[in-house]
C-alpha cells in the first residue's frame, strides 16, 4: 500500500478506487464475499491490528470506492508484510484481485487525494 502515515493523535481518512470486472457474476461474488459473515475473520483482525478503525466499500456499477479511517497506529508496511505471510490473507487477496480491474496507471486500489474539505473553509 502506498499511503501517507496517519497524523499523530488524530484519525485520518483515505479514499481509494478500483473497478470490478464488468460481469454480473463477478459483481455478485464480490458483494457476497463482503457480506457480514463472509469476510474471513483473519482479514478483519488484520485490519484492526494495523490501525484501520473503519473501512467501507461503496459500489456504483463496476466502480468501487473505499473509505478507510485509520488511527495513529496505522501501519501500511506491517499490514502488507503480514498479508504476504498468511495463507488465508493471500487467498483472500487472490480471490478479490481476480474480480477487480485496477484503474489505468495503477496496480491495485488507487488512492484519491483530497482536494476539498468543508472544515478548511470559514
Amino acid at each position: 500500500m502506498t499511503m501517507s502515515p496517519a497524523k499523530a493523535g488524530a484519525n485520518r481518512r483515505f479514499v481509494r478506487m478500483i473497478d470490478l470486472a464488468d460481469d454480473t457474476a463477478a459483481i455478485a461474488a464480490y458483494e457476497a464475499a463482503h457480506s457480514p459473515g463472509n469476510t474471513p475473520a483473519e482479514v478483519l483482525a488484520l485490519q484492526r491490528r494495523h490501525g484501520i478503525v473503519e473501512l467501507e466499500i461503496y459500489r456504483l456499477g463496476t466502480r468501487l470506492v473505499m473509505l478507510m479511517e485509520v488511527d495513529a497506529t496505522f501501519n501500511p508496511e506491517g499490514l502488507d508484510r503480514e498479508t504476504a505471510a498468511d495463507p488465508v490473507l493471500i487467498e483472500w487477496q487472490r480471490r478479490m484481485g481476480a474480480l477487480q480491474r485496477p484503474l489505468p496507471g495503477h496496480s491495485g486500489w488507487a488512492e484519491m487525494p483530497c482536494i476539498f474539505r468543508q472544515s478548511d473553509h470559514p
